[in-house]
């Protein structure tokens, strides 16, 4: 019997030894491979189809988002309400997501239902048909959304940052106007849809309590489809940043409130600094102990919180810092992020501060491995960066050992004013 009285132990996690469970993987008979991890408490399960269906790949602005959210608006043989309400009957979720390289299709359900809905996934793969009435829903909705979301300084702020970062033609720094819904039309949807989903590159993630004959149904289901069919077009796109870094856009004029963007390109998770910089950044600002939130937020009280963070971008990244400040205070707001930057700098982290982030992040980490669905996410993210289970214990070992010396030298070779780009919204 537990013992109230007598306090738990506490466990500095930097001196815990995680383990990342490995993965399963199969493959189904059109060469689709599936990872799996068969773990968990509960009879739930997740199954995420990943399609090379982003907006990298489009050649018209807002195509793949719009596709990848039609796929359940109707197919030739179901209403967008019928395949909704199958799915609601079984106490299913059934979503989509659409990122820059790639995008989404996830079930998540009791594992007795899958024989019930894994075929209906496989049907809108095959057969929607992207009804001319939904998408005139869907574009009067996006469009009435855009139009509240341009009110917003953060919203417009998000926007104009990776634009500056990467160049407006850049997958990565374009955004949406009311002219691209408008000029959005079934044909080109249907062609996209054709050769990114129906016959595709796709893989398979599954996690939960899988059913025993899991690779069975997975194969009835999928296994005939005509994925992989398609070549992959190769795109190259060059990052053409602008050349002014400081920029002030006023989008209220009597707005109170600023929001600011701090930002510089960064290499992706295959430059050997990438992991020691994620260290640094969370003594920066990286959670809620950090020297940004306890300068801005609990000294100066400029702002109810501010972050940075390393953008997880697949084919290149930014270094960003994120906060929204009042209207007054927000070039003394951006002052003092210079000023922690400088401080980085000039001075190596002291022993306890540098050991409260190496905790924090070994806890953080340990909490990411709770549950099937994390761990599964965690593969996920390795096998589309094209890294493997290394990483994982290659980072883990970074956090418990990079000294601060090493940091300070990372802090002077990327924590400069001159090569970021600021940005202020009001």
């Amino acid at each position: 019997m537990l013992n109230r009285k007598k306090s738990p132990k506490i466990i500095d996690t930097v001196e815990l030894s995680l383990q990342l469970k490995p993965y399963t993987k199969f493959t189904l008979d059109n060469g689709v491979e599936v990872y799996n991890i068969n773990a968990g408490a509960q009879e739930v399960v997740m199954v995420e189809m990943v399609f090379f269906a982003g907006n990298w790949h489009e050649e018209k602005n807002i195509v793949a988002a719009t596709t990848n959210f039609m796929l359940k608006n109707g197919t030739k043989r179901r209403t967008a309400f019928a395949i909704n309400e199958h799915f609601e009957f079984h106490g299913a979720y059934l979503n989509r997501s659409c990122q820059n390289e790639t995008a989404t299709f996830t079930l998540h359900t009791l594992g007795k239902h899958l024989p019930k809905l894994l075929p209906v996934m496989a049907e809108l793969l095959t057969d929607s048909i992207f009804p001319e009435e939904e998408l005139a829903i869907y574009k009067q909705n996006q469009k009435q959304r855009l139009a509240i979301n341009l009110k917003k300084c953060d919203f417009v702020a998000n926007r104009l940052i990776d634009t500056y970062l990467f160049g407006q033609q850049h997958p990565y720094g374009r955004f949406t106007s009311v002219e691209d819904y408008d000029a959005l039309q079934r044909k080109e949807l249907a062609a996209f849809y054709e050769q990114f989903y129906t016959h595709g590159k796709c893989i398979l993630f599954v996690a939960g309590v899988l059913p025993s004959d899991i690779e069975e149904q997975l194969n009835n289901a999928f296994g005939c489809l005509p994925l992989n069919q398609s070549i992959l077009p190769e795109h190259s796109f060059e990052a053409k940043p602008f050349a002014e870094k400081k920029h002030e856009v006023i989008n209220d004029a009597s707005g109170v409130q600023g929001a600011i963007r701090i930002a510089s390109p960064f290499p992706n998770r295959h430059h050997p600094d990438f992991s020691k910089v994620q260290v640094l950044n969370n003594v920066f600002g990286g959670f809620f102990g950090s020297r940004l939130m306890s300068n801005i937020r609990e000294d100066k009280g400029y702002t109810y919180g501010i972050h940075s963070y390393l953008q997880n971008l697949i084919q290149q990244t930014a270094w960003l810092v994120s906060t929204e400040a009042g209207r007054d205070v927000c070039a003394a707001t951006i002052a003092e992020v210079y000023k922690e930057m400088a401080r980085l700098r000039d001075e190596p982290i002291d022993a306890e501060e540098l050991h409260l982030v190496r905790n924090f992040m070994m806890g953080s980490i340990l909490g990411d491995l709770d549950g099937p669905f994390q761990i599964i996410a965690r593969w996920k993210n390795y096998i589309l960066n094209g890294l493997d289970g290394q990483y994982f214990y290659n980072a883990l070992n970074t956090i418990k050992t990079v000294p601060a010396e090493e940091l300070q030298v990372l802090a002077k070779k990327y924590l400069n004013e001159e090569d970021f780009y600021e940005l202020v919204v009001i």
